[in-house]
């Protein structure tokens, strides 16, 4: 026996979404970031905050909402890829006011960071710490050397600090998570062209039980 289209599938389910988890481990690092970093009377430091809550807000209302409206869930999904875009800009900004690095994409150290796969802000804190002391001339876990040595010319003679591994770290992981949201968006997409929305598909399942 086939199974009925339901007219309201199944939704919700964000906390499980890689996109989400992400945006959120962003969201922590970026209040920590700021309570450390940026003057709490700058405007930045609210903007900043507020950028990284709305890409993880607007990824759990998006899937909320996908119940009712694909179209929504659409349209929340690029705002929160928006606003984690808008904070990878006050990141880079913090760097080149204060005449620090950006690292290339290719940089060993967002490699490192990428596969440790952290899921909280104190694991990603222990990593900067890691970094830091590995750029100082000390090992790293079990005295492994914590940046390899092919990519050491490219780098400063200069020991990073910690507000450079900080927020090259947060530049690490929102592109991990628009990376993610790239994808989810071009499904998205994908699925409205196909199946249309909460309309199309009442359409659909009255046609189907008048038949019955």
């Amino acid at each position: 026996m086939v199974d009925r289209e339901s007219l309201i599938p199944k939704h919700g389910g964000y906390r499980k979404l890689k996109s989400f988890q992400i945006a959120q481990l962003v969201y922590d690092l970026t209040v920590r970031f700021c309570q450390r970093y940026v003057d709490r009377f700058s405007r930045t430091r609210d903007q900043m905050v507020q950028a990284a809550r709305s890409g993880v807000q607007n990824i759990a209302e998006g899937s909320q909402a996908s119940g009712t409206s694909r179209k929504t869930e659409l349209k929340l999904t690029n705002v929160a890829r928006a606003s984690l875009e808008e904070l990878r800009l006050d990141y880079e900004d913090f760097l080149r006011q204060r005449r620090l690095p950006v690292w290339a994409r290719d940089d060993p150290r967002r490699a490192s960071l990428i596969a440790r796969r952290c899921k909280t802000v104190d694991e990603v804190a222990s990593w900067v710490k890691a970094i830091h002391d590995g750029l100082c001339g000390q090992g790293g876990r079990n005295g492994q050397v914590l940046v390899s040595t092919r990519s050491t010319a490219s780098m400063s003679s200069t020991p990073s600090t910690y507000p450079e591994i900080a927020a090259n770290a947060a530049l690490a992981l929102i592109a991990v998570a628009c990376s993610l949201l790239d994808r989810q968006i071009a499904a998205q997409s994908k699925a409205f062209e196909k199946e249309g929305g909460f309309t199309e598909r009442m359409y659909r399942v009255r046609t189907a039980r008048r038949k019955l």
